[in-house]
């Protein structure tokens, strides 16, 4: 089938260049598009196989439904997911463009600094310290197993609500990741074709010993868990877990234009990305259920945090190759998705007095400041955290969608879009700020960050992202419809 995408020219490039435009902004052109099916079938399995991911499924499991029910939710979830990413990656994979060029073909160019600034930023930030947090436990848990008076270190002075040994792994860890930060992460992306398969050698294993010390697989889908919820409709359970793995996905698929841009075709990026995330967390909904509850079953005690369980391995080997690769996924998803995001983001909102290593440093210390630890204090936790995320995006992505599905109609006039800054862009439809996109945005996220505060609108954090992707879909196609009518009643009169 011929590919129905944009093809760029080189004079429309180099047009684009004396406008002001570096590469890393230009649209890519087909020839220079080199990620096909495969590559995007194997860019996110390994994503999905992480300790916030792990967590999670450890609150889940307290919602009161059965594992089996929890399995499928998770698949489910993402079947939403991998719709969520092809669909918001379809301008990229047209036209090549960016995330940063995505968010102003909907916001405008002034526009796009707050939906940027929210994932760039608050978004971003938030889940660099969680993911240095989680890799800080593995870390902890390795050096134990190697300097096992490490552990004593401190007796039990607390900094801050937590342990020296805990903030001492936690400062190491953080120190890594930021200097990985300032070199930019590449070198990660080439070892990925190992880490993915390794991931999965790891953790099939650990299923299969979750299975076998549990007795089998029937005791696992049969556990029941020890004070599960089960006052909440089992259909608004499924609705919360999807919002959850939503919420993961919330930042990535935000800006999955900046992986899309280099498809080879819409094509490849729509199937790759859905059998990635459909094998991926068809994989991941058992192992980490079997994980978890045959753990459990085995040592006699509910373990929520699958870390605990590795812990109690008698095996110091089996211990050390399970925490290497957990700290190892955890650097390199860390580094590519969260603290440089994060950096360029606050290069663009401050150009003038912060540069990329600069950004680097401030979103880092900003990392530490919030004290991601008590993200996960408990099972409860980690859902709060969710919540917040997907109440800070999911307004972002309803917009982005509503935008470039029913007011652009998949068309983007990329003239017009990399525009000259220095010219009269008065009749440019992308100058400024769109106030529909604007106001449907920051009025969802006011309706789903209120109900951490509003007892009564509670069932709304609970479902932030969907809620806010709902309602800001709605409100900005509403607010284009009346702004359409009045601008028609005006030509008329």
């Amino acid at each position: 089938m011929e590919n129905q995408d944009y093809q760029i020219t080189e004079e429309e490039l180099q047009r684009f260049r004396k406008r002001g435009y570096n590469d890393d902004l230009l649209p890519k052109p087909l020839s220079k598009r080199m990620m096909g099916k495969l590559n995007y079938f194997t860019l996110w399995m390994g994503s999905v196989h992480n300790i916030p991911n792990y967590t999670a499924v450890g609150g889940f499991l307290f919602l009161g439904l059965s594992p089996i029910n929890i399995m499928l939710a998770l698949v489910l979830s993402a079947l939403a997911v991998a719709l969520f990413m092809t669909f918001n990656g379809r301008a990229g994979s047209k036209y090549g463009i960016p995330f940063a060029i995505h968010l102003r073909s909907t916001y405008g160019d002034v526009g796009a600094k707050l939906p940027g600034f929210l994932r760039g930023c608050v978004a971003a930030i938030a889940w660099f310290g969680l993911q240095n947090y989680t890799g800080s436990l593995a870390l902890l848990i390795l050096i134990g197993k190697i300097w096992p008076g490490f552990l004593t270190f401190g007796g039990d002075t607390k900094i801050l609500g937590i342990s020296l040994p805990g903030l001492t792994a936690f400062t190491i860890f953080w120190v890594v990741n930021m200097l990985i930060g300032l070199g930019g992460g590449k070198i990660l992306n080439k070892f990925t074709a190992i880490l993915s398969p390794l991931i999965y050698i790891v953790f099939g294993g650990m299923a299969i010993w979750a299975i076998r010390v549990a007795g089998g697989i029937g005791p696992i889908l049969s556990y029941n868990v020890a004070g599960a919820a089960h006052n909440i409709s089992p259909v608004f359970v499924y609705f919360m877990i999807m919002n959850s793995v939503l919420a993961v996905w919330a930042a990535p698929g935000a800006s999955v234009s900046d992986f899309t841009q280099n498809a080879k075709s819409t094509k490849d990026q729509t199937v790759g990305q859905i059998a990635s995330l459909l094998v991926g967390y068809g994989i991941f909904a058992f192992s980490s259920v079997a994980i978890l509850i045959g753990g459990s079953i085995h040592y006699g005690i509910q373990e929520w945090n699958i870390l605990n369980i590795v812990d109690r391995w008698e095996n110091s080997f089996a211990i050390i190759i399970a925490m290497l690769v957990f700290l190892l996924t955890t650097v390199s998803t860390n580094a590519t998705g969260n603290i440089i995001p994060a950096a360029y983001q606050l290069c663009a909102l401050f150009p003038k007095k912060i540069d990329y290593k600069k950004g680097v440093l401030l979103a880092s210390i900003i990392s530490f400041l919030i004290m991601p630890w008590k993200l996960m204090e408990n099972s409860a936790s980690i859902f709060i955290f969710l919540n917040t995320i997907g109440a800070v995006l999911g307004p972002v992505a309803g917009t982005m969608i509503a935008h470039y599905y029913f007011v652009e109609k998949q068309i983007i006039d990329l003239d017009q879009l990399y525009m000259d800054q220095k010219a009269d862009n008065q009749h440019n439809v992308y100058k400024g700020l769109d106030k529909s996109a604007y106001v449907a945005t920051v009025v969802a996220l006011v309706i789903c960050l209120s109900g951490h505060f509003i007892p009564a609108l509670k069932i709304i954090s609970d479902i932030s992202w969907l809620a806010g992707f709902a309602s800001a879909f709605c409100m900005y196609l509403l607010l284009r419809k009346m702004l359409k009518k009045n601008e028609s009643e005006r030509t008329a009169n």
